[in-house]
């Protein structure tokens, strides 16, 4: 299992990022707070405060999902 911080900049970024996460044959959840959603829910992800920094925390490893999360990590 591994963790990381990402923020998105705009809503393009959580399409991307959710078809990238539903392309894994592992679960994934985003979080902040007390809220937990499912990474391959569009709907759940944009329903979230955007301009907060999330968690995700994988439950498998992807090398091309790995470079997604790349993309929107915070330092």
């Amino acid at each position: 299992m591994t963790e990381r911080k990402i923020k998105f900049r705009k809503a393009e970024d959580v399409r991307e990022f959710v078809n990238a996460a539903s392309r894994c044959d592992f679960d994934i959840d985003i979080f902040y707070n007390r809220i937990i959603i499912d990474a391959k829910s569009i709907l759940g992800v944009l329903s979230m405060d955007l301009t907060r920094v999330m968690t995700v925390k994988c439950y498998g490893e992807d090398k091309n999902f790995n470079k997604t999360i790349a993309k929107f990590a915070v330092v």
